[in-house]
């Protein structure tokens, strides 16, 4: 099942915390709700509120993806080059450039997540301008049947703009953050 992700924004934390206590109150998981702000020490003030952790701030994972495919193009093209100029006929054969292909790629994997260090999360980028005027930015990844959880708890909420969708997290992963605590709770009591 595929989950869409809400942003809105909004500049009362309050407001933020008592509107994800109404969606986790309708069913909707903590793991799929979020709060990004340049002000994560209020946030920590806000036992309710779910902060993106500083990690996912970053461009990391996208980037090292990028980098990845980067460095899978170049693999293949050094071992294209390598066979049509017969390097490979000598008594070495494949092996050195083969070598060369997987060190390649592993540096340019290697490098996009240096580079996505740097860089803001993409998925956040738009909101740059929300963010420098103190604003939080609200997410919510939903399934398509609690689309009117979110509709009804809205509502309530004045203060809060939409600021639009996007892909949200995979619902495996968030299955997964749904059970990790689940686990710890009966495995370590």
């Amino acid at each position: 099942m595929k989950l869409l992700r809400h942003y809105f924004i909004s500049d009362n934390l309050d407001d933020l915390e008592v509107f994800e206590e109404q969606l986790e109150a309708c069913g909707v998981t903590t793991p799929q709700i979020h709060v990004l702000s340049k002000h994560d020490t209020e946030i920590a003030h806000h036992d309710h509120l779910n902060y993106v952790q500083s990690f996912m701030k970053k461009d990391v994972v996208h980037s090292t993806e990028v980098g990845a495919v980067v460095g899978v193009c170049l693999a293949i093209l050094s071992l294209i080059v390598a066979n049509l100029f017969g390097w490979t006929d000598s008594p070495a054969g494949w092996i050195p450039f083969i070598f060369l292909a997987i060190i390649l790629l592993g540096f340019c994997t290697w490098e996009g997540g240096l580079i996505g260090m740097e860089r803001p999360n993409f998925h956040f980028a738009r909101f740059a301008d929300a963010l420098k005027a103190d604003k939080h930015i609200f997410f919510i990844d939903l399934e398509p049947n609690q689309e009117e959880i979110l509709t009804q708890v809205i509502q309530k909420h004045s203060q809060v703009e939409l600021a639009g969708t996007g892909a949200a997290t995979p619902n495996w992963l968030i299955a997964l953050e749904n059970r990790v605590p689940y686990f710890f709770k009966h495995t370590f009591p």
